[in-house]
């Protein structure tokens, strides 16, 4: 049986390991989210993990970059960021080409840069967490293919350029490759603005015959609601609308039979983690962050960290909706 010496001896250890966390981190920490469309809700849970993870590190957390989707300005948000010598940077890419160079100087600088949502990975960024975009687009198409029965005419809706809309883009193609029935009519840019997704969305519901369009898909999170609208509006009723992410008007729109389904994703879970992970490279640095850790069979840093994506329609927007809102 264990003395009363040994629980005291434990108890103490217990308390110093306590202590020495406290002591490995100071309001002198600094870390940043920088991305776009900062106006969103799905931003605004991402700043939320962002956020809650710095204050259960005792450190300090900024969130940086424009409201709507402007590239150029989250580039200056992120370089103001690097010039503030910051323990380190999560960044959502919108513009790879453009913020590549910036990145790349962060890390010649040895500040620690992730990727999340969007990555950069031609970069020097050390890792990407966030969606299998790609595997998510299977997600959806599959989901498209069996309500079109295989046949039909789709449009997207889409930022073009920006990365992660990219690789959900590819994923819809690959599945839709193995249907050759269904035709991509167009791959609509909607410029960050989804008023441009109502607009092209109207056009495209007045159309009949062999160039009726049967689904809409939207890539990312703002023009669910405004395909919906659309959609409404038109009162084709008989149209296959497929959107991203959780928002509370995408819920209530598949909950009222307008969009048939969502893709979910976790951007409070990638903030949350994109914190953590930098905080433990700030406090054990490697001896060079410019290097390809990706073709190191040893490499300390995973290449990609997958936060999970699910389908989401009337089966399970209930559970999503409740979860929302606990979280409010």
């Amino acid at each position: 049986m264990p003395s009363i010496r040994t629980f005291t001896a434990l108890a103490v250890s217990s308390a110093l390991l306590i202590l020495s966390g406290c002591a490995r981190h100071s309001s002198s920490e600094v870390y940043y989210l920088v991305s776009a469309n900062l106006s969103l809700p799905y931003w605004k849970t991402a700043a939320a993990g962002f956020e809650r993870a710095a204050e259960g590190y005792h450190v300090i957390g900024r969130v940086v970059g424009p409201d709507s989707y402007d590239p150029q300005q989250e580039l200056e948000a992120l370089q103001k960021a690097i010039a503030a010598k910051p323990s380190g940077i999560l960044i959502s890419v919108s513009d790879e080409a453009l913020l590549k160079p910036a990145i790349d100087s962060a890390i010649d600088s040895d500040i620690p840069v992730l990727t999340m949502d969007s990555d950069a990975p031609s970069s020097h960024r050390l890792f990407f967490i966030g969606t299998n975009n790609v595997a998510a687009g299977h997600l959806g198409a599959d989901r498209v293919v069996d309500r079109l029965g295989g046949r039909g005419n789709v449009v997207f809706f889409t930022i073009t350029g920006q990365p992660n809309l990219d690789a959900r883009l590819k994923g819809y193609k690959d599945v839709f490759e193995q249907h050759p029935d269904i035709k991509i009519i167009d791959v609509v840019n909607i410029k960050g603005d989804s008023r441009n997704a109502f607009d092209n969305a109207m056009q495209y519901l007045s159309l009949s015959g062999p160039t009726k369009v049967s689904a809409f898909i939207c890539l990312e999170a703002s023009s669910g609601k405004a395909v919906a609208d659309a959609v409404r509006r038109s009162h084709a009723t008989d149209r296959v609308v497929i959107a991203m992410d959780v928002q509370p008007d995408t819920l209530s729109e598949i909950k009222d039979g307008v969009i048939e389904a969502t893709i979910a994703q976790k951007p409070y879970t990638m903030a949350y983690v994109g914190l953590r992970e930098l905080d433990t490279i700030y406090h054990d640095k490697p001896k060079e962050f410019a290097r390809d850790y990706s073709v190191e069979a040893f490499a300390r840093y995973p290449v990609f960290i997958d936060t999970g994506a699910a389908l989401v329609d009337k089966v399970n927007q209930d559970i999503y909706a409740r979860d929302a809102a606990q979280h409010q």
